[in-house]
């Protein structure tokens, strides 16, 4: 255990949506509000002149990191930016320290504890998490899983089983639409191109309950189907258990979270979720999609917070997953400490 004047070696950030929602232009746009990381922290966190270097993240992740790349915080830590699952790894391994991490890797990772209220969660639909079926949900018999989130590859094993009672076959896929569908009933996309698939049928689609649509196939470029139908992951999740998902957690080692390490992330937070306009200006140039579009995305679908309804969700996530077997058992939430003020930023 490090005592006072401990080296944090490494934090690092990642960005959890999709191309994979881990390799995405679009996570940048979601790291910046929130951000996957690892830090290591080089410097004595007993003083705040011993510094180190965060390195840049992207994604869906902007707003959390832009205090340590942008604002007051920025050279306190060393940043690394990676894919969530080598987040994942990276603290596993104890090459990092801190990260934002798939939330269902907490329950596979050792002596983790959770930094409180930060996540990238969704209350009700999220827009860029979708399933995209050639038949009616409960119809399907094979899934195509893009392979960059396991904690939505979990989430639709769990609505497979407990909510349209179908037992899918299930393989990963690069997410390529087209090709998914060639070899399955449906498909999970996530980031970047599921969020221009709910942009692109909008307008020429039938609503169904909430978070469902049937769209012409040929507007999405599918030949071997008239209608696709198309489903909200969030919602669908919603609709089960009347609760919000949360798709990722900030974690760190027991020992690295001290109350000021704790108060540096939510004051990055914060710091990011203040400048959501220019975060979207940004990551409209980069992602070529409408600004307005962005800034409605971060603003209505995504919810960076750890409030009680949202960790009722994540409970209840883990005591499905262990339900069906893909984690050993529901180990209870740890939250680190929190007694320490805020860097105003």
């Amino acid at each position: 255990m490090r005592g006072r004047g401990q080296q944090i070696t490494d934090i690092s950030f990642s960005s959890h949506l999709p191309n994979s929602v881990e390799d995405s232009s679009y996570q940048k746009l979601a790291a910046q509000k929130s951000g996957f990381v690892i830090l290591k922290l080089k410097g004595d966190l007993s003083t705040r002149d011993q510094t180190s270097h965060l390195h840049r993240s992207i994604s869906e992740y902007r707003a959390a990191r832009l205090g340590f790349t942008n604002g007051p915080l920025r050279g306190k830590y060393d940043l690394s930016f990676t894919v969530p699952s080598q987040c994942a790894e990276q603290l596993r391994t104890g090459k990092a320290d801190v990260a934002i991490i798939p939330a269902i890797e907490y329950q596979r990772i050792d002596d983790l504890v959770i930094l409180p209220d930060m996540a990238i969660a969704s209350k009700r639909q999220v827009r860029s998490l979708l399933i995209i079926a050639k038949k009616p949900i409960e119809q399907v018999k094979s899934f195509a899983l893009d392979g960059s989130s396991r904690s939505t590859q979990t989430l639709t094993r769990i609505l497979c089983a407990e909510k349209w009672k179908i037992a899918s076959q299930f393989f990963e896929a690069p997410p390529d639409l087209g090709a998914m569908l060639q070899q399955a009933d449906a498909a999970l996309l996530i980031g970047d191109p599921a969020l221009r698939i709910a942009m692109g049928i909008e307008k020429d689609s039938r609503p169904r309950a909430e978070g469902q649509t049937l769209c012409q196939a040929a507007t999405l470029g599918i030949t071997s189907s008239e209608f696709l139908y198309v489903y909200d992951v969030v919602s669908e999740w919603r609709s089960l258990t009347g609760l919000p998902a949360v798709l990722a957690v900030w974690a760190a080692r027991r020992d690295i979270a001290t109350p000021e390490v704790i108060a540096d992330f939510l004051a990055s937070r914060d710091f990011g979720l203040s400048r959501i306009p220019e975060i979207c200006f940004d990551a409209a140039r980069e992602l070529e999609l409408p600004e307005r579009t962005l800034e409605s995305y971060l603003r209505q679908n995504i919810d960076f917070s750890l409030d009680e309804e949202n960790r009722r969700g994540l409970e209840l996530y883990f005591a499905h997953a262990a339900k069906l077997g893909l984690i050993p058992q529901a180990k209870p939430l740890e939250w680190a400490a929190t007694k320490a003020e805020a860097v105003k930023l």
